[in-house]
């Protein structure tokens, strides 16, 4: 049985209590809740009478805005190279679909790789990431993998979800040395490649094994545009791109027959960059790494452990070190901790083992990106005002939150 996803679980439950008058922190979904910028919904408006079936592929405007958009990143890319579908999910689902063998994952890891990967009927084998930060595997346990499982598939998050952070280099130039040693496809997922905080480039797996490299990215977090679902990825040059094109363009045609049409010219104008959308991604930026800093520093007060926010506005705060207190409350595992600061705080979180995480381990994940305002206005004077932590409704986020995790350990105990 397929169930429904966790992140997207979480989030309609969180929402009904919202609606049902209940005071709720939603951390628990990673949707970027920003604001449209205008130039952009007009862009949208102007294209509504785009009624019609377009290219499979994408529209050649879209393709070429979107070739453009990786050459300047470093990454020289021809229009027939690039593929456009409803969000970036689709595309992952296809690639994992039309790529031979079993899937290595690092863990934790974005909950829909590994439900994709069963959907496709593909074994995942989970590979622990380094302790400095997540989405590749540890390249001293995949070489041990590697030795004795015969995969198909790596698929790396540069950077990354659940985390926040960002690889190191030295780590995903071994991993990419390592998949082409074995001869593995590489599924690079890059959705949160503009928001990394100080706007340094990541290591990107597409150049270090450019041959055997797919890029996935998609406009969902960059410019907010969960909701208008608009993915695109970039197959590598040569027989095995070339092969592999085929074989997406091939299900894309018969799953979502293509994007949107109103959406390829969003996508046309967003990734051409004007510089009102450098503006209002840099302006993004800015306010997810002020945020999660903050709710970070909320997090290790506490006692907990977790790696410093470096992109996107999620962190993985650890509460091992406060073990024996939660376990004298009955706390043993993520689901419970999250239960308990649902139930006893209205905290929303959503537990590690949702990620391929051990259960029994106290980490979770936090999404700071819906602590920006309850309308557009308070979201639009979060992304453009110069202090967002003064703004009066993040200040009683950040202070709900600590009050939360001080009386965490000191509740009632729980019991089966």
């Amino acid at each position: 049985m397929v169930r429904h996803s966790a992140t997207l679980a979480l989030d309609e439950a969180l929402r009904a209590r919202q609606a049902a008058g209940q005071r709720v922190l939603h951390l628990g979904f990673g949707e970027a809740g920003l604001p449209v910028p205008a130039t952009v919904a007009d862009v949208l408006a102007g294209a509504a009478g785009r009624n019609g079936y377009g290219p499979v592929a994408g529209s050649p405007e879209a393709r070429r805005a979107a070739a453009g958009w990786f050459s300047r990143r470093g990454l020289p890319t021809e229009a027939g190279h690039v593929l456009f579908a409803p969000g970036s999910k689709a595309l992952l689902f296809a690639l994992l679909t039309a790529l031979p063998g079993d899937v290595v994952l690092p863990t934790p890891a974005w909950v829909s790789y590994a439900a994709q990967s069963a959907l496709a009927g593909k074994r995942v084998i989970g590979v622990p990431v380094p302790a400095e930060a997540g989405g590749v595997p540890d390249p001293e346990r995949l070489a041990r993998v590697l030795r004795e499982e015969r995969p198909g598939v790596l698929v790396l998050t540069v950077p990354d979800n659940p985390t926040g952070t960002v690889a190191r280099p030295e780590h995903v130039r071994a991993v990419c040395e390592l998949a082409g040693r074995h001869g593995l496809a590489v599924i690079a997922d890059e959705i949160y490649t503009e928001l990394i905080h100080d706007a340094r480039a990541p290591a990107r797996p597409a150049a270090l094994l450019p041959e055997r490299t797919v890029v996935t990215c998609g406009l969902s977090k960059s410019m907010a545009l969960g909701g208008w679902r608009i993915g695109f990825a970039r197959l590598p040059a040569g027989p095995f791109g070339d092969a592999l094109m085929t074989e997406l363009t091939g299900i894309a045609s018969e799953v979502w027959s293509s994007l949107a049409a109103p959406m390829q010219a969003v996508a046309a104008h967003v990734l051409d960059e004007p510089p009102e959308v450098r503006a209002h991604i840099a302006a993004a930026r800015r306010l997810h790494a002020g945020v999660a800093r903050a709710v970070h520093a909320e997090f290790t007060a506490a006692g907990a452990d977790c790696r410093p926010p470096e992109a996107g506005f999620y962190l993985y705060p650890d509460f091992g070190p406060l073990r024996p207190a939660l376990a004298a409350r009955g706390l043993d595992g993520a689901a419970a901790l999250a239960d308990a600061l649902l139930a006893e705080h209205g905290v929303g979180v959503l537990p590690g083992d949702a990620f391929g995480d051990d259960p029994r381990a106290l980490r979770f994940r936090v999404a700071t990106s819906l602590l920006y305002g309850e309308t557009e206005a308070e979201r639009r004077a979060a992304l453009h005002g110069g202090d967002p932590l003064a703004l009066p409704w993040i200040a009683a986020a950040l202070t709900r939150l600590r009050a939360a995790l001080t009386a965490l350990p000191s509740g009632p105990r729980r019991t089966p």
